[in-house]
């Protein structure tokens, strides 16, 4: 049985964040206690949200937002905001590379990523970010 639109996009999308050298690149997985050297991205399915509605014949177009959480780790502040800036940057041109991730979706567009320090004690502090990720697609049901 083929993937559906929606999991063919998130499919694509964690192909599309794969191709980042340097991070451990994983999708769903729960936190993790050390990040690693390179940093963590893992991909979130999100939510599909409330799809528009076109009638005959009838479509469903979605605007998904999956997120993106990215961590970062290190003892220094401008080594930690150094790599967390190299990774978002990646994050954006990995996805505007192909903004329909080989015809997956019809749009794809990084947000603005919402920024936060995690002091962790008795280690570094943890860099994070969270950066939705708008999928656009249309299926022909609301089951994706």
């Amino acid at each position: 049985m083929a993937d559906s639109k929606r999991e063919a996009a998130l499919k694509a999308l964690f192909t599309a964040l794969s191709g980042i050298a340097g991070p451990a690149v994983k999708r769903n997985e729960p936190e993790v206690a050390k990040i690693p050297s390179g940093g963590l991205i893992v991909l979130r399915d999100g939510e599909p949200g409330e799809p528009d509605v076109l009638l005959s014949p009838t479509s469903y177009i979605y605007t998904h937002r999956a997120e993106v959480v990215v961590q970062v780790q290190d003892g220094d502040s401008a080594t930690r905001d150094a790599a967390m800036d190299a990774l978002l940057q990646a994050i954006g041109q990995a996805v505007s590379a192909d903004e329909t991730l080989g015809g997956a979706v019809d749009m794809a567009s990084p947000g603005s990523p919402e920024l936060l320090d995690e002091p962790v004690e008795g280690a570094a502090t943890i860099k994070a970010a969270l950066v939705p990720v708008f999928l656009e697609y249309a299926t022909s049901t609301p089951l994706g």
